[in-house]
């Protein structure tokens, strides 16, 4: 099964970008079954328009490439390990990274790739929960602690944030913290958080992010996220004003009764795609 259905079909050789699912779900702590998330996400893909209204783009024509999944399952240290080698490898043969999970702990690995290979990087979160706790259910690697460990190799900046326990807040660095209804009272804090990005930016996006009016189909969802316009109108700015060097769509659950969600998280990265590689200027946007 490949992104986009046969209509965009490519080899890894001329493919730019490649889409790795990770299908892990070991770690999740209440709904289960982000492990089906990426297979949801490749089913629905097909059912995409290719050609970008709004940036009059069509991406799919870099080449993409849908990769074999990961599928290490033993311990969180191996999940991580064998993401990072495959970003490693990825990132070696000059190509462009998605990681597909999956729950949170999946970006963990990508992110240890990215440190190694990038200057000048930041990873911009955006996540209805901070995931800053030190050690959840007896691992450091679970998905409640992954920006705890990513803050351990690059800075970050943490956009829609709604949950977080008092244990994380010593490990909270409220200046690159945006939560969700601050943003939702002043639409100018995206451009603060933006602001704080460095030159490249890894992005780590956890669906729940979204209002789970849109994006019911995580297994923690929160109330009082984005609506998808405004946060992709974020992502487009950081697109065009960062280089954006790789990114992952992580903790769908999806839900046999509704697709939605499931059309929505496969159109968020060709959406996503489609800005970065857009001409980085004005006159390709379609009003």
């Amino acid at each position: 099964m490949n992104f986009g259905g046969p209509e965009i079909v490519s080899t890894y050789g001329e493919s730019g970008i490649v889409i790795v699912p990770v299908p892990y779900d070991e770690t999740s702590t209440w709904m289960k079954g982000s492990d089906k998330g990426p297979d949801a996400i490749l089913e629905a893909s097909p059912n995409l328009e290719f050609y970008d209204i709004e940036t009059g783009t069509e991406v799919w024509k870099r080449g993409i490439f849908t990769a074999s999944p990961v599928t290490e399952k033993r311990s969180p240290e191996l999940l991580v390990k064998a993401v990072r080698e495959r970003a490693v490898s990825l990132l070696n043969d000059l190509k462009f990274p998605v990681f597909i999970g999956g729950n949170h702990t999946v970006s963990i690995g990508a992110v240890k790739a990215f440190a190694a290979h990038c200057q000048n990087l930041t990873v911009l979160q955006l996540d209805a929960h901070a995931d800053l706790r030190q050690v959840y259910n007896g691992s450091p690697y679970n998905h409640a602690c992954v920006m705890a460990r990513i803050r351990e190799l690059l800075p970050v900046v943490q956009v829609g944030i709604r949950s977080m326990s008092a244990e994380e807040l010593p490990h909270a660095d409220m200046s690159r913290i945006f939560p969700a209804h601050k943003l939702y009272g002043n639409r100018e804090l995206y451009g603060k958080a933006l602001s704080l990005l460095s030159e490249n930016v890894y992005v780590t996006i956890d669906l729940d992010v979204l209002d789970p009016s849109i994006m019911p189909s995580t297994g923690t969802p929160e109330p009082g996220g984005p609506e998808y316009y405004e946060l992709m109108h974020f992502l487009r700015e950081v697109a065009f004003k960062r280089n954006v060097v790789g990114f992952d769509v992580v903790e769908l659950c999806p839900l046999s009764s509704n697709k939605a969600p499931d059309f929505v998280a496969a159109k968020i990265i060709y959406q996503l795609l489609s800005y970065i590689f857009a001409p980085k200027d004005d006159s390709c946007m379609n009003p």
